[in-house]
């Protein structure tokens, strides 16, 4: 599978700049970082998924949690058709495991509010991390998510999308 995967917590925005240099059949994955960060690749339209938007260091609200999503977000990511996705890794090995839970919770109601895509994985940095398909929706589906949003079909089809504009013989100038 074709994918890039930025990383990025929030001090690293040049990355952005990078992005539309890249070849358009790649599916691009940007790591979640604080607001403004999350804002700016949310604006990108070279960017397919904003991965994990509530990680960075954030203070909670008085009767809600800070995740890294708004409805102003949520508007640009719609505007945009850019994903939200969630990892299982950056759950498994956090520091604060409660805190991310609940912002996941949170972030998958906005989601699904304002009818984002989500996608689903392990992003598994090392051999002990990976974890198998149904194991992933089952753990996602007592987030809350239903098994409609479980399905691992966005990617496959946004990669499709990708493809049309690509044809043999043809090369992106950089």
């Amino acid at each position: 599978m074709d994918i890039i995967q930025c990383e990025g917590f929030g001090y690293k925005a040049e990355i952005l700049k990078k992005i539309p240099k890249l070849q358009s059949k790649e599916l691009v994955i940007v790591q979640g970082g604080d607001d403004t960060f999350n804002r700016l690749a949310l604006s990108s339209k070279y960017v397919d998924i904003l991965l994990d938007p509530h990680l960075g260091q954030r203070k909670d609200f008085m009767h809600q949690r800070n995740s890294g999503l708004n409805h102003v977000l949520c508007a640009l990511a719609r505007e945009h058709s850019v994903a939200i996705g969630f990892s299982f890794s950056s759950i498994l090995h956090s520091l604060q495991r409660a805190k991310d839970l609940g912002r996941v919770i949170q972030n998958i109601h906005l989601c699904r509010k304002y009818k984002i895509p989500m996608v689903i994985g392990s992003f598994a940095k090392d051999a002990w991390d990976i974890r198998n398909e149904k194991d992933l929706q089952a753990f996602f589906k007592v987030l809350g998510m239903t098994g409609k949003e479980v399905q691992m079909e966005y990617v496959k089809k946004r990669l499709e999308y990708k493809r049309i504009f690509i044809q043999k013989g043809v090369m992106l100038a950089e």
